[in-house]
């Protein structure tokens, strides 16, 4: 790939500086988290406008390339980890195959009388009690994501007793207690870190997130699952596929 710009070419200039650029990323000599030349060095380099330049960053920088800071420039945005929903493929699973090493870490694990949001979701009474179970995952070594597990008490008696750290939750689940996830309610959403989650996933207050909530039901549609997962919007990319 030349950086050199062909003003004869019939590729609009803007759209070569375009190409350059991600060159330059591809093959890593724009380096993740690195500060890329300011708006007015590559002005001088490339003898653009600088009004040419600032759209091609602007452009970069909405397609979660680039990382454009106030007042201090343009840095190459981290590489995204890519993953398919954890409700059809656990996401231990599918980091491991990538060649990641992952880590969990039970952070807490309770049975507690069902909160409105999670009473409301798996249709259980006012008094009905649920395990709660949360665990913080890491890549290596960096957390990554937070997840927050709701089974009911009476489906899963002495679920706290087992050991969901090293064993998938869903397959103690299916396996322990007959409970084999049927099918899936599932959202998705982009939230700002509240302050407790900002302290395990080592971010700042109000630093954006991505939020998945799951309710998993069995093969005779009891729910007897609702989790929340929320994950570093500056680490992760979630793909959904569908076939119709």
């Amino acid at each position: 790939m030349t950086e050199v710009l062909e003003r004869d070419s019939s590729v609009p200039l803007y759209q070569q500086l375009e190409e350059i650029f991600s060159a330059k990323i591809a093959s890593g000599e724009w380096a993740p988290n690195q500060r890329i030349p300011s708006e007015n060095e590559l002005t001088r380099i490339y003898g653009l406008s600088r009004m040419t330049v600032r759209g091609v960053l602007n452009k970069l920088s909405g397609d979660g390339i680039l990382l454009r800071v106030a007042g201090k420039g343009s840095y190459v945005a981290p590489k995204k980890i890519t993953a398919v929903s954890p409700a059809y493929r656990g996401l231990r699973e599918q980091l491991e195959a990538l060649g990641y090493d992952i880590s969990t870490r039970l952070i807490s694990v309770d049975q507690i009388i069902a909160p409105k949001s999670v009473r409301d979701r798996l249709h259980l009474t006012h008094d009905e009690q649920v395990y709660a179970i949360v665990r913080l995952r890491s890549v290596d070594g960096t957390p990554l994501s937070l997840h927050r597990s709701f089974v009911p008490a009476s489906l899963a008696p002495g679920l706290n007793e087992h050991d969901v750290v090293e064993e998938q939750l869903c397959v103690i689940l299916e396996e322990k207690y007959e409970l084999p996830m049927k099918s899936v309610q599932e959202g998705l959403e982009a939230v700002a870190l509240d302050t407790i989650d900002a302290k395990h996933l080592g971010l700042r207050r109000g630093q954006p997130a991505l939020s998945v909530t799951d309710v998993i039901f069995d093969p005779v549609g009891t729910a007897f699952e609702y989790s929340t997962i929320v994950f570093r919007g500056d680490t992760m990319r979630l793909k959904f596929d569908y076939q119709l």
